[in-house]
């Protein structure tokens, strides 16, 4: 056992799917509460790269898999189909490195893992604008179109987004076909929730909610270097994350965490 064989399939792998399971399953994989989401991440992914490369065969001729699967085996946890009405599936949805067209494959990824048809809320986050872009309704309409694509198909009920300030959530109001039900505001830019924002919010029935994620939580570099990390010797630059998805499963009635995970996606880029 060990990395020789994890790194031979990532090298014959384009795409690598990211599953950490149920965090609250992980027991003594989980040493210490990470201070801040960024360590969280990078922590998460380490040691669920650790722990797959770790089972994975010395065989280097083994069956080459275009699409490889990394997950901690023992954390996986299917939601119970008699306890679903109970429970409430959200996630925040990180686009990384690619374009719209990923928030399905995210979406169907979670529902899969989690054994559910549906996710009850997803809030997106679109990747940082480049340097001499602005951050505006044109930039945001094709996650949102994606969205709420999936929304019609009936594969999440309510969309919300983050860190939008009242006239960019204003605008997204008036022209989308599936209004947001929830914006994420960061506290870090703003100790107090804005008034506009605030009446707006409340005037149209959006709830405002607060977050403490970077505008980066999973940039390239950091994803490179934990894969070099963690299975020493890969051409970790070759990999491009596409996407990160934190899920969290919570009871209706008691507000109880009952599970929270990572899931993600990377592409190899041939060089």
């Amino acid at each position: 056992m060990g990395t020789d064989g994890a790194r031979a399939l990532l090298e014959r792998a384009g795409t690598l799917t990211l599953q950490t399971g149920n965090l609250l399953n992980w027991g003594c994989l989980r040493k210490k509460c990470p201070a801040t989401p960024g360590e969280e991440v990078r922590d998460c992914i380490q040691k669920t790269l650790a722990e797959w490369s770790s089972k994975v065969g010395q065989d280097l001729n083994q069956e080459i898999v275009e699409v490889l699967e990394c997950t901690v085996a023992q954390a996986v946890e299917k939601i119970n189909p008699e306890e679903r009405d109970e429970l409430k599936v959200s996630a925040k949805l990180f686009i990384v490195g690619s374009n719209s067209s990923s928030i399905r494959d995210a979406v169907d990824l979670a529902c899969s893992a989690l054994g559910v048809a549906q996710l009850d809320s997803v809030i997106i986050a679109p990747p940082p604008v480049e340097d001499g872009t602005s951050f505006s309704l044109e930039y945001l309409q094709p996650y949102w179109q994606e969205l709420e694509n999936l929304v019609q198909n009936n594969k999440i009920v309510a969309i919300g987004t983050s860190d939008l300030d009242k006239t960019l959530l204003e605008q997204l109001y008036l022209w989308a076909q599936v209004k947001p039900s929830s914006n994420q505001v960061n506290l870090a830019s703003c100790c107090v929730m804005p008034p506009d924002l605030t009446a707006f919010a409340k005037q149209f029935d959006i709830q405002l909610l607060t977050h403490n994620d970077p505008k980066e939580l999973l940039c390239e570099a950091s994803f490179q270097e934990v894969l070099q990390e963690s299975i020493q010797d890969t051409k970790a630059n070759a990999w491009i994350p596409l996407w990160l998805l934190r899920y969290s499963v919570i009871v209706k009635s008691r507000g109880i965490i009952k599970s929270k995970g990572y899931i993600m996606q990377a592409k190899r880029n041939s060089f």
